[in-house]
Parts: C-alpha cells; sequence; structure tokens
C-alpha cells in the first residue's frame, strides 16, 4: 500500500504525535531549581514509586507535579525536607487556588486535586523513611472534586453518521474505522486501544484483552460483529502493508509503521467528528459515553457496564444512570397521570389558537 499523501489529507496533522510541552505553574525557569536539595528527595521517591510498581503514567504525573512544588519552593528558599511544613503545604494550596492559567482561567477543582495528591504520598513517603520526623501533610485536605455527568453524550444517530463518514476505499480508511469501531463496541480508553497487541485479540471468539488498563488490571471484553468484520479487514488486508518490522506486536499503527500516541489518535478522531457535522467538544471518549449509556438505554445491567468500562467501584458507573433518559422516559409516559387523553383533538386545538394569534 503506497503512502500518498492525498489518501490522509484533511485526517492528520504531518506531526508525529507531537506533545504541547507542560508549562511550570512557577514563573522559575524550569531550570533553575535543579540545584534544589529536595531534588535529590523527588528522584529517590520516584524510584520508590517504580520499584513499588506503579504505573509508569503514574510515575511521571508524581515527577513532574512535584517538580512545579519543589520551583515553588525554591523561589521561598525551601531546600529541605524538614521546612516544608503544614503552612507551607496551605500556603501552595493557595498559591493553586489562586494561579491563574495562559487564558485567564482559574485551575479546576480537579486540577488543584491532582497537582496536591502527589505532595501528599511524596510527604507520607518522606515521613516512613525518617528523612522527616513527622508526615505535615497528614492532615491536608484537599479539595474535594465532585464527579460531573459527561458533558456531552453522542446519540445512536450521531454515531452512525461518525462511522459511515470513513472512506473505506483505501486501507488507512479501513484501519481507522475499525479503531473506530472498537472504541465504540467496547468502550475502551484512548491508551487500552494504543496499547492493544495482536495477541489480545481473539476474533474467532470475538473477544480481546485488555492488558494493565487503568490500575494495572486485566479485563477481557466481548467484541460486537460489526466491530469483529472491521478488524477482520483490517487485519487481513492492510496491517502487513504498514508495518516497518516484523517484531511489532501493537494491533494499530500510524501510516509511518510505528504505534499511534494518544494526542494523534485523539486528533484523527477530532477530524471525523468534524467531517461528519458534529460539532461536540472531546475526542475517544466520546465512544466510551456513548457504549455506555447506549447500553443502558437498551436495558443493559449496570453491572455488566461496569465490567466493560473497568470501573473498579460501581459508583463510578452509575453516573451513567443519569444520563440515560430512555427507559425513564418510557416510565414516566407510561405512568404519569397527566397526559394527552384525546392527542389529535387538543393539538389540533392548540394548532387553531396559534393560527388565531397569527
Amino acid at each position: 500500500m503506497a503512502h500518498n499523501p492525498e489518501d490522509r489529507r484533511g485526517l492528520y496533522t504531518k506531526t508525529r504525535g507531537r506533545r504541547k510541552p507542560v508549562m511550570p505553574l512557577s514563573n522559575s525557569d524550569s531550570a533553575a531549581f535543579e540545584h534544589n536539595a529536595l531534588m535529590i528527595y523527588l528522584n529517590r521517591f520516584v524510584e520508590w514509586s517504580r520499584i513499588k510498581g506503579l504505573t509508569e503514567q503514574t510515575t511521571v504525573h508524581r515527577e513532574r507535579t512535584l517538580r512545579r512544588f519543589i520551583a515553588w519552593c525554591d523561589e521561598r528558599s525551601i531546600s529541605q525536607p524538614e521546612l516544608i511544613t503544614m503552612a507551607v503545604l496551605e500556603a501552595y494550596q493557595r498559591h493553586l487556588h489562586y494561579h491563574r492559567k495562559s487564558d485567564g482561567d482559574a485551575l479546576s477543582l480537579g486540577s488543584q486535586n491532582s497537582l496536591l495528591a502527589p505532595l501528599k504520598s511524596f510527604c507520607k513517603w518522606l515521613a516512613r523513611e525518617k528523612y522527616i520526623a513527622y508526615n505535615p501533610a497528614a492532615e491536608l485536605e484537599l479539595p474535594k472534586v465532585v464527579r460531573g455527568l459527561p458533558k456531552v453524550i453522542l446519540s445512536m444517530e450521531e454515531v452512525e453518521q461518525i462511522l459511515n463518514g470513513v472512506s473505506v476505499e483505501n486501507g488507512y480508511g479501513v484501519r481507522d474505522r475499525a479503531m473506530l469501531e472498537l472504541l465504540y463496541s467496547t468502550g475502551i480508553r484512548r491508551m487500552e486501544l494504543i496499547n492493544l497487541a495482536v495477541h489480545d485479540l481473539d476474533l474467532k471468539r470475538a473477544s480481546m484483552l485488555v492488558r494493565e488498563g487503568k490500575g494495572r488490571k486485566d479485563r477481557w471484553l466481548p467484541i460486537g460483529e460489526r466491530a469483529v468484520y472491521w478488524l477482520k479487514r483490517y487485519t487481513l488486508e492492510v496491517r502487513d502493508q504498514l508495518l516497518t518490522r516484523r517484531d511489532e506486536v501493537h494491533v494499530f499503527l500510524t501510516d509511518y509503521g510505528e504505534p499511534w500516541v494518544k494526542n494523534r489518535l485523539s486528533e484523527m478522531v477530532k477530524k471525523y467528528l468534524y467531517h461528519a457535522g458534529i460539532e461536540k467538544q472531546g475526542a475517544c471518549h466520546l465512544f466510551r459515553h456513548a457504549m455506555a449509556t447506549h447500553m443502558l438505554d437498551n436495558g443493559a445491567d449496570i453491572r455488566f457496564i461496569q465490567a466493560m468500562l473497568g470501573h473498579a467501584d460501581l459508583s463510578t458507573t452509575q453516573i451513567y444512570t443519569q444520563v440515560s433518559i430512555e427507559k425513564l422516559r418510557e416510565i414516566h409516559t407510561a405512568t404519569h397521570p397527566a397526559k394527552l387523553e384525546d392527542k389529535k383533538i387538543l393539538l389540533d386545538q392548540l394548532a387553531a389558537e396559534m393560527d388565531g394569534d397569527n
């Protein structure tokens, strides 16, 4: 399959998974605080996190957020663990609360919580390792994050519009259709799709293994018939033509024969939303929300949805029961006493009154 630029024009940016730079919350030069002695303890904490088996994503997040804290400390001449007191932590929490991003918006409570949680873990580790006499963050209260409803839910018609809008006249389109179908069929997360390996697919049994999903938990998932069809087409007709190395285990490969990265995958999904004329914010996670909501609308048990999504706590899954209103609408229509007894007569009367007003 030749790499014709026309085949992918308007679908992808030409950057190979380039990521946005992470801007520190401190105004300090990012290299200015490297001499701070707290960096020694940070490096040991990061090493300990990896040894304990935390995921690389969690470890990287801890390191990044704690570097921001150390940059803030360096501006205030705080360079030793024993100088990190409850008062210092509360001052940093206030700093995050009043901080404004480049667009002038404040940090969300979720972002503030995400930046403070690793700091609590760091202080707990410092005390456990006897670097400090006590844990100053033991009583630090994190901002309360209220789990909100998904802001955007694709309808079944919109999902079909997106899927049918993928041109499958070439191998790239077949691949993209297979990826979108799998996202919608299983509700897997973006990184779970990216990390999917060839040996994790069992298309004869219409199932797949998600290895080390969130929380490093494995789970088997069924795959719908239509997604199986497109996966078979991709794996049999397209994937070998994208391969640049025979030992490649990732199922889905880019035009360059490389595994996908999360930002580029999101860009691809957003392009198809745009081409379908759907102006809704989001990308891969929209299909996850849609899968859960649509299955609940069609009568699926909430615990099955929990297993599909890989949620450890049922309360996390129950958020979808608040956006799945089809069954609620049916029950409301069937049981609420305020009904139109003779709909046609009353609607005709209403239409006549409106004509009279005009």
